[in-house]
Formats: C-alpha cells, sequence, structure tokens
C-alpha cells in the first residue's frame, strides 16, 4: 500500500512537472510583438541632437555600481515609483516644501534611496554638459532603470525616448493610491495595476523586479506578528523574525534569498518554495490566476526576461508627456525658472536641499 502511494505521489509530481513545461512553452509560442509607441516617442529620439547619450549615462552607471551594486534597485524603483503615479514624467523627482509636500514624502516613497535621486541629477549634468539642455530627466531615469537591470546580469533592451518633465507633482493621497502596499493580495494589484492596461503577465513580469530588491522590515511585519503567515517559509519565517523582532527594527533584507545581487528568475523558485518576502510577492503563486505564470517564468529564465522587456516598455510610456507638453528640467528636482507650477509654485526650489529619506 505504501509503495502504491509512492508511485501515486511521484505521477502526481510528473504530472504537475510536465504540466508547468506545457505551459512554459505555451507562453514561448506566443509571438511576442513589441508594445505600440506612444506619439511623441522614438527609438532614435536623440539619434542626432545627443548621439553619445546612452553610451554617457552606462559608463557612468558602470562605475557607481562597481563600488555599490545594491544601487540598481534602488534606481529601477525610482522608475517604477515615478511612472505608477501620474505617468513617466518624472514628477518623483521634485523636492516639495513643508507646507506641499512632494511625491518623495509620501509614505510609500520614504525608503526611496536618496543616493538613486543624486545619481538621475548627476546623469543629467553629465548629458548636459555634452549635449546641452535637450534630454529630460524623466528619459534619464528611465534610461538609468534599463541599465541597472543589463548590469545587474539581465537582459538588455531598447527603450522608446522623448519623453518631457512634469510641472507638478501627485498629492500625497493619489500618490498613495497608485503605489500599492506590499501586504496587498493579487486580487489589489491585478485590480490597480489593470487601470494601468497592465495584464496579469506584465503584473507578475515587473514584480520580478524584486530579484535585486532590497526592504525594510515594515513590509513583512504583519505577515510575522502576531502570527505567521502559513503560506511563508518556516525557516525563512524564524529568520526574519530575528532580523525584524519588532516595528523598531532598521535591519535591511534582501528580497531574493538565492542570488540578491543579480538579476535573474532565482525570485520566481523563492516563490515556488514559499519563500517571497511580501505578501503581495507570495500572492502571486498562491493565486490560480496567477501561479502558472510564475511557474512558466522559474522554469524559463528567457521567457521572464522576454516578458519582463516587454512589460517594462509598456510601463515606460504611461502618461508620458511629449512634443511641446512640460519642459525639459535644468535640475532634475525643481522645474525651471518661469515655467509655472499650475498653482503650486511655491512648492519646489532650486536652493532647497533634498530631504533625507530612509533608506
Amino acid at each position: 500500500m505504501e509503495t502504491m502511494r509512492s508511485v501515486a505521489s511521484m505521477s502526481m509530481s510528473m504530472w504537475t512537472i510536465l504540466l508547468m513545461l506545457t505551459m512554459a512553452i505555451c507562453l514561448s509560442a506566443v509571438a511576442a510583438a513589441d508594445p505600440p509607441i506612444v506619439d511623441g516617442l522614438s527609438w532614435s529620439f536623440y539619434e542626432s541632437s545627443c548621439p553619445k547619450l546612452e553610451s554617457i549615462i552606462r559608463k557612468h552607471l558602470k562605475k557607481v555600481f562597481h563600488k555599490d551594486i545594491t544601487l540598481a534597485p534602488g534606481l529601477l524603483r525610482l522608475h517604477f515609483h515615478d511612472c505608477f503615479v501620474q505617468g513617466c514624467e518624472g514628477s518623483v523627482l521634485l523636492d516639495g516644501t513643508a507646507s506641499r509636500p512632494s511625491e518623495k514624502q509620501a509614505p510609500p516613497n520614504l525608503s526611496l534611496r536618496p543616493e538613486a535621486f543624486q545619481i538621475v541629477n548627476d546623469l543629467r549634468a553629465l548629458v548636459q554638459d555634452k549635449c546641452g539642455q535637450i534630454v529630460s530627466c524623466a528619459d534619464i531615469t528611465a534610461l538609468a532603470a534599463r541599465d541597472a537591470v543589463y548590469l545587474s546580469g539581465g537582459p538588455e533592451y531598447d527603450i522608446p525616448l522623448g519623453r518631457r518633465d512634469g510641472l507638478t507633482f501627485a498629492t500625497q493621497a493619489v500618490t498613495l493610491a497608485n503605489l500599492p502596499p506590499p501586504f496587498s493580495n493579487t486580487t489589489t494589484i491585478l485590480s490597480q495595476l489593470a487601470t494601468k492596461n497592465l495584464n496579469p503577465t506584465d503584473v507578475v513580469a515587473l514584480s520580478g523586479a524584486h530579484t535585486i530588491g532590497r526592504s525594510h522590515c515594515f513590509g513583512v511585519l504583519p505577515r510575522l506578528f502576531p502570527t505567521q503567515d502559513p503560506t511563508m517559509d518556516k525557516t525563512l519565517a524564524n529568520n526574519l523574525k530575528k532580523l525584524c523582532p519588532n516595528s523598531n527594527s532598521t535591519s535591511i533584507i534582501v528580497m531574493d534569498l538565492r542570488s540578491p545581487n543579480k538579476f535573474d528568475n532565482k525570485y520566481y523558485i523563492d516563490l515556488m518554495n514559499r519563500q517571497g518576502l511580501f505578501t503581495s510577492d507570495q500572492d502571486l503563486y498562491m493565486d490560480k490566476r496567477t501561479k502558472g505564470i510564475v511557474t512558466s517564468f522559474a522554469l524559463d529564465q528567457a521567457l521572464f526576461f522576454e516578458k519582463f522587456v516587454l512589460a517594462m516598455i509598456k510601463m515606460g510610456q504611461l502618461s508620458v508627456l511629449t512634443g511641446t507638453q512640460g519642459e525639459i528640467r535644468a535640475n532634475c528636482s525643481a522645474i525651471n525658472s518661469g515655467s509655472g507650477f499650475m498653482g503650486l509654485s511655491s512648492v519646489v526650489g532650486g536652493a532647497q536641499e533634498q530631504e533625507k529619506l530612509a533608506y
């Protein structure tokens, strides 16, 4: 009887593996058509006006990441938080004041790394020195995120350029409403990102950016206390309780246990082993609508890379400004003098020191 049970168990495991392999093959077989490009953007936007733009950015980021590879996820996250709120127009880069807090000062953005903002401004200065004031901070942010992926071991890909910089930033309420918290479940995330024309495959692929992610304890505490989330691996939970014993803990936690500094598909293997850090991560494997996508990416890194690139190109075009809309900022943290600020002219000032954000 025990032998029969073992055979049956093996058969079920084999059927599961075969099913998942079949799903991966089917996903691979779907033609990967490039997403449509927004009017005003172009694959060769700066070909004549700033032909060395991408090499300037990559050369500088190679030096930055050689000193500290953990800055790569900081730049990638900055691009996500810019695009999700009111579009990829650099509003997250703008400074605010005590009376008019900016997107930077909204709770979800307090953990954006101050160094990431500085790197974008450093890149802007390098680009302006070579090409003049013609490349937007929004485009520089998008290119920095793209190179953060590639220089961490991820895919190399092109992105359309031609974004302009916004003249205002979102309120804290709007910022909160557009950045799902780490304790969101799959239903919440799929629903919110569907409003941005991102489908379940896009959502799971973009979540794969957590393969080089880092977090504070805040995002994981609800899964540890007062009772442990049963979907979390027990060994991981015990280790996290030591790192994050209470809400005052300041530990930094990697989001991919297997290869935290390399952009690969190990994040999805973590999820299959119940080792996702946030609820928003682990629930992607627990939810039947996305479980198969997670598994297919865990089985096929090339497929993950392909879908990630497509999703990034889609996300990177959310509500962009083009043509004569917006401006090209001289300083990424402030609008240009005389631009006006859509009724919020007192919000930023070029001399204002950047607020010291949390890690």
